[in-house]
């Protein structure tokens, strides 16, 4: 039963379409009408508008929307570049513009129920004093089923060519929980004596060891067995799509759960809207409107990769074991040499504990104790590691520092 029910939400959603398109046309035309009198039954019927128009998810990735950046004393016009791409992700370029030449960056996105736009303030950050390149994963359910799998290996494979297309003494950064292909690119490529291995790798919340300290989201993946998630979180791409029948984890069931977990700060940032929008506190209603257009663009994950990440990460503790494999080869995080290394953690991150990520740099005994750095953040949860006012203040300082005497 479960695995129809993507198909059922899907044929729900075209269905309710005109509704939504009929409210977002109405709400057009209604911000046509000169304001007089009757300025709030307008205000009432245009926040009833504007939630029945946003009572959707979206499956399209949004725009990163970095039109320019300043670094050093100049402003520099951005333009997005696809360096290189597979049927899974691109290799996503943010070019300066006549900007000049800066330690070349890889910044590794999560492949979750979020687009690598919820990065766009780090990218915005970064871009200072990098050149940045960023994951840009593509949605599995516009992936044909024709194009094949995509586990945690190829998610691995994928930094390596990546990381190739960069060249040598390139950096990368990864956030969150590509922190292990992360670390196993480097130890491969480091083994193999790679052109391309990364002069430095920092690691920012990630869960290289989650039997330390196991957060609430540690807890539930070994609450259940495999099985458990197979059968009851694992779906079909509808019809409708271009990956239709390809098996995913789908955006709307992330959300949900998402969602479930705060629920009653939703409907209290919702009835804020509509009271927004009622005395056409536009400014107030916009902050909303711009979370939540990111917040609910969904991406589904690959089956493979769910599944895999969920048994060899969180349930069997590979990594950390050294019985994490790739390609038939033990994966060696000692054989990482002539490469600085950072990790980051947050004090009050709840999903990715403190020393879950510190556990790299004890897996990490071939690289020279003056090339390691770990910064503690204090005051900061899961988000704050990689964005808003510490991460820009207190936390990139950091890490611009360890990558440019990296460089």
């Amino acid at each position: 039963m479960m695995s129809m029910m993507y198909q059922a939400y899907q044929n729900h959603m075209d269905l309710t379409a005109p509704w939504r398109t009929g409210a977002a046309a109405a709400l057009r035309y209604l911000n046509l009408v000169p304001r007089g009198t009757s300025q709030r039954t307008f205000g009432r019927l245009a926040a009833a508008l504007e939630l029945i128009s946003r009572s959707s998810l979206t499956y399209a990735r949004p725009d990163y929307a970095i039109g320019s950046v300043t670094a050093g004393n100049r402003e520099y016009q951005v333009t997005e570049e696809v360096a290189y791409a597979t049927p899974f992700g691109s290799l996503l370029h943010f070019r300066k513009v006549d900007g000049p030449e800066q330690p070349r960056l890889l910044l590794v996105a999560p492949m979750s129920g979020h687009f690598a736009t919820l990065l766009r303030g780090t990218v915005k950050t970064l871009l200072q004093d990098h050149d940045v390149y960023i994951t840009d994963w593509h949605n599995p359910r516009d992936i044909p089923r024709s194009e094949g799998r995509f586990g945690l290996e190829d998610y691995t494979d994928h930094l390596i060519d990546f990381l190739g297309q960069l060249g040598p003494r390139a950096h990368m950064v990864a956030i969150c929980q590509p922190s292990v292909s992360a670390l196993a690119a480097a130890a491969i490529m480091s083994e193999d004596d790679h052109p391309a291995r990364p002069a430095s790798l920092t690691l920012m919340a990630g869960p290289i060891d989650t039997r330390i300290q196991p957060t609430k989201v540690n807890e539930f993946a070994k609450s259940k067995p495999i099985k458990w998630f197979e059968d009851n979180l694992i779906n079909y791409v509808p019809m409708q799509c271009k990956g239709a029948l390809r098996q995913v984890y789908p955006g709307f069931v992330q959300l949900t759960a998402f969602v479930s977990m705060n629920l009653e700060r939703h409907i209290k940032q919702h009835i804020d809207l509509a009271d927004h929008l009622a005395k056409g506190e536009t400014a107030k209603a916009e902050l909303i409107k711009t979370f939540y257009d990111e917040y609910f663009a969904v991406m589904d994950l690959p089956a493979e990769f769910y599944i895999e990440t969920v048994r060899d990460v969180f349930q069997e503790h590979l990594l950390p074991q050294g019985m994490l494999m790739h390609r038939g080869r033990a994966v060696n995080p000692a054989a990482i040499r002539r490469m600085g290394l950072m990790t980051v953690e947050g004090e009050k991150d709840d999903i990715c504990s403190i020393g879950q990520t510190l556990a790299a740099q004890d897996l990490c005994t071939g690289v020279r104790t003056y090339r390691k750095v770990h910064h503690m953040q204090a005051g900061v949860g899961h988000y704050g590691v990689f964005s808003g006012k510490r991460w820009n203040n207190e936390i990139y300082p950091l890490l611009r520092d360890f990558v440019h005497v990296n460089s």
